[in-house]
């Protein structure tokens, strides 16, 4: 009989996060935080800082909280999640053409105590975008509520030529990573 995962608290209301922990068969509940983020500094520790704030949330006693954010780094300014289209269409002209890095930062705690943390960087390359280009990737709509501008996971593929890395990273969540820090997540073998 496979021994039951832990109970694990995403506090998130990332879709592209729980689409991930669902694709490898980890049980969550979501406990969405609203904590206030850092949006400037050094990248790293911008993500692991907000990762930390999410999973220091009080939720239920005894779980284990997951608090996750990925940051979208560009000559090691932090391209955060773009107010409107021209904020959009500015993220994209830096990310043309060139290599960035995508931070993502990972916090388990349990009743407020740290079990775990890791910040993972991927390494993604953008092929050089003409305003053509960049016009039809602002009209998928893709690019709100996303780090950087963009989704990798969607039509925002079209744009990316290489990753150098965890490509679930990019997605929103190191899932290696995680199951490094906590294997116990998934459920294995006979007790």
């Amino acid at each position: 009989m496979p021994r039951p995962a832990p109970p694990l608290v995403l506090a998130s209301a990332s879709p592209q996060r729980r689409a991930l922990l669902e694709q490898v068969g980890i049980a969550f509940s979501i406990h969405v935080t609203g904590v206030a983020e850092l949006a400037v500094g050094d990248p790293l520790q911008v993500a692991g800082e907000n990762a930390r704030r999410k999973a220091a949330a009080p939720v239920a006693p005894g779980a284990l909280v997951l608090g996750a954010d990925t940051v979208v780094a560009a000559d090691d300014a932090v391209l955060d999640k773009p107010a409107d289209r021209a904020q959009a269409r500015a993220h994209l002209r830096r990310l043309a053409g060139r290599e960035h890095r995508v931070c993502g930062g990972v916090a388990l705690m349990r009743d407020g105590v740290e079990v775990g943390f890791a910040v993972e960087v991927t390494h993604v390359a953008f092929r050089a975008l003409d305003d053509a280009w960049i016009e039809w990737y602002l009209d998928t709509g893709e690019w709100r509520g996303r780090a950087g501008g963009y989704a990798i996971q969607g039509a925002g593929a079209a744009l990316v030529t290489a990753v150098r890395g965890d490509y679930s990273n990019v997605v929103g969540l190191p899932l290696a990573r995680l199951l490094e820090l906590a294997p116990e997540l998934l459920a294995h073998g006979p007790d």
